[in-house]
């Protein structure tokens, strides 16, 4: 089953599903799977992954940026080490007008993602976007602090099992929160003179929501219409093989629509964890076997 969503153990298997997306007009964000390093080493070698990542990405001259996990980098192991690893594919993202994505990991790595952020974002490289999870308490603060930068914030629900004094046990507050701070980005983003992702795919709108419940999309769209948000400010993002009916039906009707491509061997804890965080998700994963 995994097969149907992650895009192959290759960079190379990826790039023929980033440009079979692209043909149908959806941008997309490219991951390279895979977590906690145990060397400098081997975060090093995970650093080069991304750099080439990058470069192929340019060089086939697709619609795509990157995201990336710091636990990749080493941030367990040296924040040093993984500031000096985000640094370097930062500026090679930046050398060809790529945003770079960090994931956001469990909620013990956000003030170190945070600072990490910060401190890139104090040197001059812009072109770093963050994921906010709005299952946690403290993401509006976070997403208010981020968004007074002009952040590109990805909007997720969340998928890290996480304590009940540290995020919202249920799905309807979790859903609330959604809204709301969905409701902030897009107020933020007309400030900004609704910006809208640019036509090479490579930085996305500052508002991006990433999601497969038609609820909340409902809410974005509805939203962002009434305080007079152009849809091209309003990008929805959703994972490779959930939902290609409805990435279609949005980006047919005039939004930008990314597509998160993963691949690589290390696809377990991905998949799974995509299992678990909400149990819809394993009708979302038998359903798309059959709505292609």
């Amino acid at each position: 089953m995994a097969s149907r969503f992650i895009a192959g153990d290759t960079l190379q298997e990826a790039l023929v599903t980033v440009q079979r997306l692209n043909q149908k007009g959806i941008f997309t964000t490219l991951d390279h799977l895979g977590e906690h390093v145990y060397s400098a080493d081997e975060a090093r070698h995970a650093t080069e992954t991304y750099l080439d990542i990058l470069e192929t990405l340019h060089a086939a001259g697709v619609k795509s940026n990157c995201s990336l996990k710091l636990s990749q980098l080493g941030l367990q192991l040296d924040p040093g080490l993984c500031l000096s690893n985000m640094r370097a594919i930062a500026a090679r993202g930046a050398e060809y007008g790529t945003l770079v994505r960090i994931d956001m990991e469990d909620s013990t790595t956000v003030d170190a993602t945070l600072t990490i952020y910060q401190t890139l974002l104090s040197e001059g490289l812009t072109n770093i976007g963050l994921v906010i999870q709005a299952y946690l308490y403290r993401s509006e603060a976070d997403v208010e602090q981020l968004l007074s930068n002009g952040t590109r914030i990805r909007l997720c629900k969340g998928a890290y099992k996480e304590p009940g004094n540290v995020a919202f046990p249920k799905k309807s507050d979790v859903d609330a929160n959604y809204d709301r701070l969905t409701g902030m980005m897009i107020d933020a983003a007309i400030a900004r003179g609704s910006e809208a992702s640019s036509a090479d795919g490579r930085i996305p709108a500052i508002t991006a929501v990433a999601t497969h419940d038609e609820s909340r999309i409902d809410f974005a769209c509805d939203y962002a219409q009434h305080k007079g948000l152009t849809k091209e400010a309003l990008e929805f993002q959703m994972l490779n093989g959930i939902r290609s009916d409805l990435q279609d039906k949005l980006a047919q009707a005039g939004y930008p629509m990314r597509v998160y491509v993963p691949y690589g061997t290390e696809w377990y804890p991905y998949f799974m964890r995509r299992l678990a965080e909400r149990p819809a998700n394993l009708w979302f994963f038998l359903s798309a076997l059959f709505r292609g």
